[in-house]
């Protein structure tokens, strides 16, 4: 039985560096991506092989990376880069404060459930493409334009996140708050919002995808010269059938997006796992 027990003794006194366990848990949430990634590539490069589309209009994925590698090293690229992260941050917190108001008091309050709620729904199902006419109208082709359909293509999903989360809260976590005492919005800050939280990350993943994908077509559509983005650059691309250069902003907007939504997924996962939903 001691020989049994010794290696395990061993292992519990010399736990796995943490480095390595970082390493690991870095490798296990970027492998499923890479090879997606891999599997794109190589039916990339086998249509490219199949002669559907010449070169110059559709290139392959040696030459996409060589301009991509060419981009990485200018100064203009990093100044769009920065311009359209700083667009999508600014216009996600706006549509993140905005959306989980709205969630919360629909979700309270009966009469703006009836009035709004549907509205909500509708409002999400909406091409954000859609809203430009009216943005370009009251803003003029100007950074606010732009911020007002990220904000309008954000703020639904997260509100449904909020509302959806809130009624899935068990009515005993309520009653309970209530016998200790929380009442109005003590009850919702220390009770309810907490437990609907997996409800609302899952939201905010949902509210990120449609902010950016606003925020591509925002770009692609209004194009402020002083200030150069990653959907002003796909345009040009396209303007001057630069395609190599085209679909290396492809590239980089589509790693962007799957990078952060990875982060929001990530945490989703963590917060199931320290409630028990899923296994560590």
């Amino acid at each position: 039985m001691s020989a049994v027990l010794t290696p395990i003794v061993a292992a519990s006194e010399n736990p796995a560096p943490a480095g390595s366990s970082l390493a690991r848990r870095l490798w296990d949430w970027s492998w499923p991506k890479l090879l997606a990634l891999g599997l794109v590539i190589a039916v990339w490069q086998i249509v490219v092989w199949t002669g559907w589309r010449p070169k110059y209009v559709l290139p392959g994925p040696l030459d996409t990376f060589r301009e991509l590698g060419d981009l990485v090293t200018t100064g203009r690229f990093w100044h769009g880069v920065a311009t359209t992260m700083l667009r999508a941050v600014i216009g996600f917190s706006l549509a993140l404060v905005i959306g989980t108001l709205i969630g919360v008091l629909v979700s309270r309050v009966k009469v703006l459930r009836l009035a709004v709620g549907s509205l909500i729904t509708g409002l999400q199902t909406m091409p954000s493409i859609s809203w430009f006419p009216l943005a370009i109208l009251l803003f003029g082709l100007t950074e606010q334009a732009i911020l007002f359909v990220v904000v309008l293509g954000a703020a639904p999903s997260i509100a449904n996140g909020v509302i959806s989360g809130i009624d899935q809260v068990p009515p005993s976590f309520r009653k309970l708050g209530a016998v200790l005492g929380a009442r109005g919005w003590s009850l919702y800050r220390y009770i309810v919002l907490p437990a609907a939280l997996p409800g609302y990350v899952s939201g905010l993943t949902q509210g990120w995808a449609f902010a950016w994908r606003s925020l591509m077509a925002g770009e692609l559509l209004v194009i402020i010269a002083s200030r150069p983005s990653l959907g002003g650059t796909l345009d040009f691309a396209r303007q001057f059938n630069r395609s190599a250069e085209l679909l290396a902003i492809m590239l980089v907007i589509l790693i962007i997006g799957m990078v952060v939504d990875g982060v929001f997924s990530s945490a989703a996962r963590r917060i199931r796992t320290r409630r028990g939903l899923t296994a560590a």
